[in-house]
């Protein structure tokens, strides 16, 4: 493994998550309206000013794969099941927070191959941070732009244990968490796909998402909390998987940073699923 950042493509994909992150502050420092989308999500023209920096960028790219984006329409499920290698992409994810202007909202952008994450870019607009991360080379922090790269990793099960949980959803049932981490765990809310960037650093164990998210919520931030050291299973211990049919909607899941946990077993003793 090596102890600095040297993978071109994965730099080049950051770079463009921090264009996508500039068109969407330009929105965020001014007055905007929302709309409502037809499934009774919010819109802003923040979204389509990130879609449209990372589909142009995508499209630049010396090989161009299929895409997949929240804020672009989507190829049926006949010509999904053929793909081998797409990216999936939520230009802003987190517009609850956006519009909250609370700064807990991020840019997804993930390379999906044979079903699985292998490549994921997260970067909360806000604060600078962009968490970045490919198979086999580790998952690395920068604080802001122009900073150095620092490798991150997941930590050991804490006591008492951090649960990270949803910002605008619920889903947190706390009879189930005491169940699954004890009497004595804390709770950090916050928004967007931070949640995972949280574990992934070391900071949270935890986090149970019960009720749906889509695809693109989740595989870029999958991928960085894999590659440090952590998983993210479904409530039947299996690994989190993309494209496996018609729907793009996520079983519920948990997160989890210390995979040398039988998270299986505890979430049957929790009453999960």
């Amino acid at each position: 493994m090596s102890d600095s950042l040297d993978h071109p493509l994965l730099l080049q994909i950051g770079l463009l998550a921090r264009r996508a992150g500039e068109a969407i502050m330009t929105v965020y420092r001014e007055d905007f309206d929302v709309e409502v989308k037809e499934d009774h999500s919010p819109l802003t023209a923040a979204d389509l000013a990130a879609q449209k920096v990372i589909a142009a960028g995508l499209a630049q790219l010396d090989t161009v794969l299929p895409v997949v984006s929240e804020e672009a329409s989507h190829s049926p499920w006949e010509q999904r099941q053929t793909w081998t290698r797409y990216w999936l992409v939520d230009p802003l994810d987190g517009t609850r927070e956006f519009i909250k202007r609370n700064g807990e909202f991020t840019v997804n952008i993930a390379l999906i191959e044979q079903g699985e994450p292998v490549m994921g870019v997260v970067l909360a607009p806000v604060t600078g941070e962009l968490f970045v991360a490919a198979r086999g080379r580790g998952t690395w922090w920068q604080v802001q732009d122009g900073a150095e790269w620092e490798r991150i990793f997941t930590r050991e099960l804490a006591n008492p244990p951090v649960a990270a949980g949803s910002r605008s959803h619920g889903g947190m049932a706390e009879t189930t968490m005491r169940r699954l981490l004890g009497e004595d765990y804390h709770l950090q809310p916050l928004g967007s796909s931070l949640k995972f960037c949280l574990l992934a650093r070391g900071a949270a164990d935890v986090y149970l998402r019960r009720g749906p998210t889509s695809e693109w919520d989740t595989a870029a931030a999958q991928c960085v909390l894999e590659e440090a050291g952590g998983a993210v299973l479904d409530l039947t211990g299996q690994p989190l998987r993309y494209n496996r049919g018609e729907s793009l909607i996520n079983p519920e899941f948990l997160a989890v940073g210390d995979t040398g946990i039988d998270w299986a077993s505890r979430m049957r003793e929790a009453g999960l699923p």
